[in-house]
Formats: structure tokens, C-alpha cells, sequence
């Protein structure tokens, strides 16, 4: 089914409006007790604490060189923040996935201020925030799946 010029504008509209309206200021890695970067929380945001995604894959998606990833996460796993683990089915693939510990802090250096989130959707009642956060989960799955990411 063909995409309508009117379905794209609704994204260009609505994606703006959210941004604007829970952005917070730009962190550096120095002034955070996290110490991540803008760079290292939007690292963390494509990871999941459930599902894996494999380090290849990442690195494509965000267009960096594997060595350049490699020595991200490396440092990110060191602070506890990335698990990785070896494939479930190729011991070749490297797989990552968020810890606990890495949800909180890239929640914490999110450039979407948590509080403003929280009020945005304390505005929709139960099932108009199921359908949104679901249109959202939807929308970032294609997303990575159009760079190569995990479905």
C-alpha cells in the first residue's frame, strides 16, 4: 500500500511538536553523574534491555566503522551499562543489550526530559496511550529496519 503525502506530513508534524515540547538541554559527559555523552545516550537508546541487537547491525545503522562502536561499547559496558554476549547461534556474533543500570542512565541523558514525557502522556487516558506508545514502537521498528537494525 502506498504511503500518502498527507501520512508523511503527519510525521513530519508530529515528531516535531513532541521534540519541542519535552526537550531538554544538550548533556556533556563531564557534567553528568552518568558520564555519557549525547552521543553514548543515543548509543543506548537503539539498544533494548529484552531483545539483542548484534554489533554489526548497530554499527550500520548509526553509520559508524565497527572499531568506532566497538570502543563505545566497550567503554559503556565497562561503566555497566551494555551487556554483551556472544550469539545464541554464531558464537562469531557479538550480541548487545541494555542493563538495568544503562535503561536508568539513558533515561537520565535522554535529550526528552522524563518529566516532561510523563505529563504528554498523563494527558491521554489508558488506551489513547497504549495506541500511541504502540504507533511510537511501531514507528522506531521501521526505523531500524530501514538501516539494517533488528526488527
Amino acid at each position: 500500500m502506498p504511503v500518502s503525502n498527507r501520512e508523511v506530513r503527519i510525521v513530519q508534524t508530529a515528531y516535531p511538536q513532541i521534540y519541542f515540547a519535552c526537550h531538554t538541554r544538550h548533556i556533556r559527559r563531564a557534567s553528568t553523574a552518568t558520564r555519557l555523552s549525547s552521543t553514548d545516550a543515543t548509543l543506548l537508546a537503539h539498544l533494548d534491555e529484552r531483545i539483542p541487537v548484534r554489533s554489526t547491525r548497530l554499527a550500520a545503522h548509526l553509520g559508524l566503522p565497527a572499531s568506532t562502536l566497538s570502543a563505545a561499547i566497550n567503554r559503556l559496558a565497562a561503566l555497566g551499562y551494555v551487556l554483551q554476549a556472544r550469539g545464541a547461534q554464531d558464537a562469531r556474533v557479538i550480541e548487545l543489550r541494555l542493563s538495568e543500570k544503562g535503561a536508568a542512565a539513558m533515561q537520565d541523558s535522554s535529550v526528552l526530559d522524563t518529566e516532561r514525557v510523563k505529563r504528554m502522556l498523563a494527558r491521554l487516558n489508558a488506551s489513547e496511550r497504549t495506541r500511541a506508545l504502540d504507533g511510537l514502537a511501531l514507528l522506531a521498528k521501521a526505523a531500524r529496519t530501514a538501516h539494517g537494525g533488528r526488527s
